[in-house]
């Protein structure tokens, strides 16, 4: 997990906050947060959980992954992968038996990928281990 990025995170939630014409009063209120400190957020002085993040996002009526990204708590491609399954959950033309299949197709297709590629970094003068061994640890 990555450390959180409050400085970013800061600029990024005040321009939102910005954009959505709301003022820091409104938004803590619509947040449930105090407005000092959302202000201190703000300005990069506190590490807002998880949680003060989803509230914001509610408020600001953005994805709290964005959030998470920007804080340093979620990778981008996990972002990507959180997204992709929220948006097949809450699509109303298929039912629940099709999302299911189809979120089990998509990590397969993930899974498949993530082995294809390569996990440890190409070291001169060693060579690679033949598919579905491991190579081996040499002290």
């Amino acid at each position: 997990m990555a450390s959180l990025n409050v400085g970013n995170l800061g600029e990024y939630l005040r321009e939102q906050r910005r954009q959505a014409q709301l003022s820091l009063r409104q938004l803590a209120e619509a947040a449930g947060v105090s407005n000092p400190y959302l202000s201190q957020i703000e300005r990069g002085l506190r590490k807002p959980s998880a949680d003060i993040l989803q509230q914001l996002a509610k408020a600001l009526r953005i994805s709290a992954e964005t959030l998470y990204v920007q804080a340093g708590i979620l990778d981008e491609r996990d972002r990507d992968e959180v997204e992709t399954r929220a948006v097949i959950l809450a699509d109303p033309s298929i039912n629940e038996r099709q999302k299911q299949v189809l979120l089990q197709i998509y990590e397969s297709f993930r899974k498949e990928n993530a082995l294809d590629a390569p996990e440890v970094p190409d070291v001169p003068g060693v060579p690679d281990a033949p598919a579905g061994e491991k190579p081996s640890q040499t002290n």
